[in-house]
C-alpha cells in the first residue's frame, strides 16, 4: 500500500506544478492584452483630464506599439541567454512600473513616459511565456496551452471596454491602471514560485550590440514609415524617407548577425524553410488583426448602426475568436498545424471577402463576422507557436517565439495602415471601406495557399524540462 502511494505521489504534485505555471504565464499575458483593450475606451477622459487633442492622445498608442515591438527582440533574446524565469519576472516588473507611472502622472509627458515602460515590459511577456511553454510541457499539452493563452486577446476586448467604463465612471481612469499593481505583484510571487530556474541554453557570449543598435533603429524607421504613409502632406513627404532608411538598416542587419557568434536576430532561422513560411503567415495574421479595427466603419455607414453601439457590432466575432482558438488548441495535435493554419487562413478569405460586399444585407455582415473570429481564433490559437517551437533550436526558442510577435505587429500596422489609406483614396465612405477590404479577402487567399506550403507533419520537438528544476 505504501508502494502505491509512494508511486502516485509525484504525478499529481507534477501537475499541481504546471497548473501553477499555466496560470502564472495566463495571468501575465492577459494582463498585458487586457491594457491594450482598455486604452481605446479611455481615451476620452485623458483628453480631458490633460487637455489635449485627438493627434496628441494617439501618441500613447504609438509608443506603446513602438516600445513593445523593440522590447520584443531584446527581452527574447536575453531570455535564450540568461533564463526564461529572470526575464518574464522582469518584464512583468516593468509593466507594473510602466502602471504605476501612468495612474501617478501630473502631465502628459510622463504619460507617455509611463505607456513607454509598459510597452518594455508587454514585448516580453507573451514571446518569453511561448518559450516557457515550448520548454516544459510535452507536444500532447503544448497545443491546448497555446490555445488558451492565444484567448487572452479575445477575452481581453470582450472584459477591457466594460472595465474601462465602469471604472473611469465610478473611481477615475488613474485606476485602470492601479489595478494592475496587485495582479502584477500575484505574478511576480507566484512566478518566483513556479517558473523554471533553468533551461538548456549555450553559455552566453559577447552581446550583440551592434545588432540590436540596428535593430531598434530599423524597427523604428520601419514603424514610422508605415504609419505616416496615409497621413496629411508631411508625412507623405516623409515615409518615402523612413521606409528607405529601414531597408538599407534591414540590409545592415542580416550583414551583421551573419557576422555574430550570438546573434539577435539569427539569419539561420530564416534558412529553415518551415520558420520562413510560418513568419511570412505570422505577418498575414497580423494583417487579419488589423482588419477588424474597420469592420465597425462598415457598420455605421452600411447598416445605421450609431457609433455609440457600432462596438458591439464586434461581438459575436470576439465571442468567435475566444471559443475558435480554444477549441483550435485542443484540435491542434490530432489535425496537425498545417491543417489548422489552412482551415484558419480559408475562414478569413470568405469572411473578409464577404465584408468587401456591405449590400447583402446586416445578416451577411454578422455572418461575415462569425467566419472571420473563428478563423482569427483559429490561426492565432497556437498552431504557428508550434511550428516556431518544433523547428527552432531549444536554445533559440526565445528568439523564435519574439519573431512570432514581431511579424504580427508589423502585420497589424501594415493593415491597418493600408486600409485607411484605400478607403480615404476612394473618400472615405462604403465604396471605399469595399475596395480595402477586397484587397484584404485576396491578401487572405494568398496566405491560404501559401499555408499549403507548411509540412504535414512536423517532427516531434526535443524533451522538456521539468517545473521547478
Amino acid at each position: 500500500m505504501s508502494q502505491q502511494t509512494q508511486s502516485s505521489n509525484p504525478m499529481p504534485a507534477a501537475d499541481a506544478a504546471q497548473r501553477r505555471l499555466v496560470q502564472v504565464l495566463f495571468i501575465g499575458v492577459f494582463m498585458a492584452a487586457l491594457d491594450s483593450a482598455i486604452v481605446g475606451p479611455v481615451l476620452p477622459a485623458l483628453r480631458e483630464a490633460f487637455g489635449v487633442d485627438n493627434r496628441t492622445a494617439g501618441l500613447l498608442t504609438t509608443v506603446f506599439s513602438l516600445s513593445s515591438l523593440c522590447s520584443t527582440a531584446l527581452m527574447a533574446y536575453f531570455s535564450d541567454r540568461h533564463g526564461r524565469r529572470p526575464v518574464y519576472l522582469a518584464s512583468v516588473a516593468l509593466f507594473a512600473i510602466g502602471s504605476l507611472c501612468i495612474a501617478a502622472a501630473p502631465d502628459f509627458d510622463l504619460l507617455l513616459v509611463g505607456r513607454a515602460i509598459q510597452g518594455i515590459g508587454a514585448g516580453g511577456i507573451a514571446p518569453v511565456a511561448s518559450a516557457v511553454i515550448g520548454d516544459v510541457f510535452t507536444a500532447e499539452r503544448r497545443g491546448r496551452i497555446l490555445g488558451l493563452i492565444g484567448a487572452t486577446h479575445g477575452m481581453a476586448f470582450v472584459l477591457g471596454p466594460p472595465l474601462a467604463t465602469v471604472l473611469t465612471s465610478t473611481l477615475g481612469w488613474r485606476w485602470l491602471f492601479l489595478v494592475n499593481l496587485p495582479v502584477a505583484l500575484v505574478v511576480l510571487w507566484l512566478g518566483a514560485r513556479s517558473l523554471p530556474r533553468q533551461h538548456s541554453v549555450a553559455a552566453p557570449g559577447p552581446i550583440d550590440l551592434a545588432g540590436i543598435t540596428v535593430t531598434l533603429l530599423f524597427l523604428l524607421c520601419l514603424v514610422m514609415g508605415i504609419s505616416r504613409l496615409p497621413d496629411s502632406a508631411t508625412g507623405m513627404l516623409l515615409w518615402p524617407w523612413f521606409l528607405a532608411a529601414s531597408g538599407v538598416l534591414l540590409a545592415a542587419l542580416v550583414v551583421i548577425e551573419k557576422r555574430q557568434a550570438q546573434p539577435l536576430i539569427p539569419m539561420d532561422l530564416f534558412a529553415n524553410r518551415q520558420l520562413a513560411f510560418a513568419y511570412v503567415l505570422t505577418l498575414g495574421v497580423g494583417f487579419s488583426m488589423g482588419g477588424i479595427v474597420f469592420l465597425t466603419s462598415i457598420a455605421t455607414l452600411a447598416y445605421g448602426i450609431s457609433v455609440e453601439y457600432a462596438g458591439l457590432s464586434l461581438l459575436p466575432l470576439v465571442l468567435c475568436s475566444m471559443v475558435g482558438s480554444m477549441a483550435a488548441g485542443r484540435m491542434l495535435n490530432r489535425l496537425g498545424a498545417r491543417n489548422m493554419v489552412v482551415f484558419g487562413f480559408g475562414l478569413l478569405t470568405l469572411g473578409y471577402l464577404q465584408s468587401a460586399v456591405p449590400q447583402t444585407g446586416f445578416t451577411a455582415f454578422l455572418v461575415a463576422s462569425v467566419l472571420i473570429g473563428i478563423g482569427l481564433g483559429v490561426v492565432v490559437s497556437g498552431a504557428l507557436r508550434t511550428i516556431a517551437i518544433d523547428e527552432a533550436p531549444p536554445a533559440l526558442r526565445g528568439t523564435a517565439q519574439g519573431l512570432i510577435n514581431i511579424f504580427n505587429a508589423v502585420g497589424t500596422l501594415l493593415a491597418v495602415t493600408c486600409i485607411s489609406a484605400i478607403a480615404d483614396l476612394d473618400g472615405g465612405e462604403l465604396t471605399g471601406f469595399g475596395h480595402a477590404y477586397l484587397g484584404l479577402g485576396l491578401s487572405m487567399l494568398l496566405m491560404l495557399l501559401m499555408a499549403f506550403g507548411l509540412k504535414k507533419k512536423l517532427a516531434e520537438s526535443t524533451s522538456p524540462t521539468s517545473v521547478g528544476t
